[in-house]
């Protein structure tokens, strides 16, 4: 299997974490190679922020395999359908991976994400043969189980392509689903569930997008909302600390100011100094590069797969 980072790609021989316990004046971020990319004002982070900021570079970095596996599979008999649901599981690999969850795809499921991956990588996968549907004996155990068998070879040939494992449609295969149900359980106000699953949904993206850590930003700014009206304080301002160094790194523009906004509020709630926060705030505000519309946390969240 393909690694996550080409060797031509790999910089981790220049790329030195700075001390555990040097203050954000003492930290110089370098990367000989890419500094370009790495180096990011770091006058505004707190020390625990920094040493968050590092392990994200150094997981840029390292090899990254993931493992796919279908371990169980289901039957669902209804009055006017009859299908089988397969449970698939994302493992890291290289280390005991305590944080498995378990999404369920129909077959149909998997022919939509062959035919979407099809149409921009054509020649790619070119030796890579969908698992066919049989015209018999579709829900005897001996053909269920050597399905699921195809089914987990053909992911683990799918993320052997680099092109394709970093595709939104790869990467919606195991998140869309989940992540439509979850907004919409926020927009009614349900928040528990919604929290159950943007919480699924953020663990499994963690590992399919390692390359990209901006694509959890959405994910953790819902997160933050509904352990926000859940009254979870604590819990809220710890998962904005965490999109943070993100944000800024990236220049996520979009999410900086609601943001700030909803970690100063959680700050005063808490009675946690947040004047570095206020200030961070009001010079975010003040940018000519600043929004137009000074939409609320939530209010940018609730937009989400409408």
């Amino acid at each position: 299997m393909e690694e996550e980072l080409e060797p031509h790609d790999t910089k981790t021989e220049t790329v030195l974490p700075p001390p555990e316990h040097s203050s954000p004046q003492q930290e110089t971020l370098y990367n000989n190679a890419e500094e370009a990319d790495l180096v990011f004002s770091a006058s505004c982070l707190t020390t625990a922020e920094l040493q968050q900021h590092w392990r994200a570079v150094k997981q840029e970095f390292r090899s990254v395999k993931l493992l796919f596996d279908i371990p169980n599979t289901r039957i669902i008999d209804q009055t006017m359908s009859k299908y089988v649901v397969y449970q698939i599981v994302v493992i890291r690999s290289g280390s005991y991976d305590c944080e498995r969850v378990a999404i369920e795809r129909r077959y149909s499921d998997f022919l939509h994400l062959h035919q979407e991956l099809l149409v921009d990588f054509n020649e790619e996968m070119e030796d890579i043969v969908m698992p066919k549907k049989k015209m018999r004996g579709n829900f005897s155990e001996e053909n269920i189980a050597e399905r699921r068998v195809a089914l987990r070879d053909y992911l683990t040939q799918l993320y052997s392509l680099r092109c394709v494992r970093k595709s939104q449609a790869f990467q919606a295969f195991f998140t869309h689903q989940e992540l439509k149900d979850a907004y919409n359980l926020l927009r009614g106000g349900r928040f528990s569930r919604a929290l159950e699953g943007l919480q699924k949904a953020l663990v499994l993206q963690e590992k399919l997008s390692s390359h990209d850590p901006t694509l959890v930003i959405p994910t953790l700014c819902a997160i933050l909302v509904c352990q926000r009206d859940l009254e979870d304080f604590d819990a809220a301002f710890q998962t904005g600390r965490r999109a943070l160094p993100t944000v800024r790194r990236y220049e996520l523009r979009q999410y900086q100011g609601p943001l700030l906004e909803a970690l100063v509020d959680l700050g005063y709630s808490l009675e946690l100094p947040v004047a570095q926060l206020q200030d961070e705030l009001t010079r975010v505000r003040d940018s000519p590069h600043a929004q137009v519309s000074q939409m609320s946390l939530k209010e940018l969240v609730v937009q989400e797969f409408v």
